[in-house]
């Protein structure tokens, strides 16, 4: 029987940016890489901070959705606790999706 893929998301918050990474463990694939910097996500010039972490979660959740990818079974935070705001944008984002872990 083959076991099932399991995707892990990664994400890092520095002072100033965001960045997150999904990956698929089995085949050590990444099958998502976004963060604020990226000049695809950030798009307008005069976007916050947060409104680009918002856009990498609905980048991901884009992603998803193309790779018919309908769970995420493992979430690292890398030691970052949610008060950052950053990381709240973008969790807003993707839990409205349904794409956090329980």
């Amino acid at each position: 029987m083959e076991q099932p893929h399991i995707q892990e998301l990664s994400v890092f918050c520095s002072d100033k940016q965001l960045y997150a990474m999904l990956v698929d463990d089995k085949n050590k694939k990444c099958l998502f890489y976004g963060s604020t910097l990226q000049k695809s996500i950030r798009q307008d010039p005069p976007c916050s901070t947060l409104e680009v972490a918002q856009r990498v979660g609905e980048a991901l959740v884009k992603a998803c959705v193309d790779l018919n990818i309908n769970e995420i079974l493992s979430y690292d935070r890398n030691g970052l606790r949610q008060r950052e705001e950053k990381l709240k944008a973008f969790e807003n984002a993707i839990s409205s999706y349904g794409f956090l872990p329980r």
